[in-house]
């Protein structure tokens, strides 16, 4: 009787435990890696990142029917999901609203994975660099909120082209500062690197270097795989908008020009009956001049400007898609192809 007894307080432990944890991970904070280089150098690859929930208010989970600490598929599977998707509720999120701030780096589900619930997309991290009710523009890849510049140059980095008068550059200078994206290009003596500003001044500073030059793109040139992939937006990664980013209930114009920016808001995160017929627009069978949001978006870039997949790509972030705030990164390991090492002088920094 006693054993049994004990067997029973084991078990219970386990289960109060286990209960415990994943009430930790939805509500308080849950930790997250980085797997590319698209933060860089805020963020690096490798990086282990805290997220905290409390931030913004917890989200509700949406999907009830899934498989703890597995997301979307189960493990060592490729095509067994981890969830089932017949009961769904709706988003709410605890303390309301989200209280987003310029420049916050957030964790977030991807908004083009339309095949899943919205939890159980896939997780993406970037920094906010317009929330709701701002008009954004990029300039020279420079972020410009309200016609105000309101980037942050130091935490930025952009692909250069380097000229040298010599065939070869000092490899050994450049592991030294971390730069590792980039190589030798056809050219002689040209490479392509992608460096912050601290990486630019040092490379000028290395024999034989004869210039540096970011390589942006020109003013007017269009990118047909750009945000919203429409010819009347001559948009690339350089020079993008302007364009405002909703706000819940706020009301904008749409026609055959506009609909195009806010035709997936509209049909696919809000959930209407979209029609366009000739040059009418109907909203569940409703003759259309006007769309009031129901939801606040968001406009997400990467710090890394020219090797991100970002909203410049696929559009607004919907609130009810924000996870919650990076916070902290708790280890970083540097994976590369010479072997792992940690990173000792980034455990348990801030991150901003």
């Amino acid at each position: 009787m006693k054993k049994r007894s004990t067997i029973k307080e084991w078990i219970k432990a386990i289960v109060l435990a286990f209960v415990t944890i994943i009430l930790f991970r939805i509500f308080f904070f849950e930790a997250f890696t980085i797997p590319s280089p698209s933060m860089e150098k805020s963020l690096l690859t490798g990086d282990y990142v805290l997220v905290s929930k409390l931030s913004y208010g917890p989200r509700i989970p949406i999907t009830l029917l899934s498989i703890p600490f597995a997301h979307q598929r189960m493990p060592f599977t490729e095509n067994t999901r981890s969830y089932l998707d017949w009961i769904q509720i709706p988003y709410k999120r605890l303390f309301g609203s989200p209280d987003i701030e310029h420049n916050d780096v957030l964790v977030f589900n991807y908004p083009m994975e339309e095949e899943h619930p919205v939890d159980q997309r896939i997780y993406y991290i970037k920094r906010c660099v317009a929330i709701a009710g701002d008009t954004l523009e990029i300039r020279n890849g420079q972020v410009y909120i309200n016609n105000q510049y309101s980037d942050v140059p130091e935490k930025l980095q952009f692909n250069y082209k380097i000229i040298t008068d010599r065939d070869s550059i000092d490899s050994e200078a450049l592991t030294k500062w971390g730069i590792t994206e980039g190589g030798k290009m056809r050219n002689k003596g040209e490479y392509w690197f992608t460096l912050n500003a601290a990486d630019v001044d040092s490379v000028k500073r290395i024999a034989h270097i004869v210039s540096a030059e970011p390589l942006i793109e020109k003013k007017g040139s269009y990118s047909d795989y750009m945000f919203p992939e429409n010819e009347h937006f001559l948009w690339n990664v350089d020079f993008f908008g302007p364009i405002y980013i909703p706000k819940a209930g706020d009301s904008v114009k749409i026609d055959s020009e506009t609909l195009p920016l806010y035709k997936r808001i509209i049909s696919i995160y809000e959930k209407n009956d979209l029609r366009v017929n000739g040059d009418s627009i109907f909203i569940n069978e409703k003759h259309s001049t006007y769309y009031t949001f129901k939801m606040n978006y968001y406009f997400m870039m990467g710090d890394n400007r020219h090797n991100s997949a970002d909203s410049r790509f696929w559009g607004f972030l919907p609130e009810d898609h924000v996870v919650g705030k990076a916070a902290l990164v708790l280890l970083s390991i540097n994976k590369s192809e010479s072997g792992s090492s940690l990173r000792w002088d980034r455990w348990f920094k801030t991150i901003k």
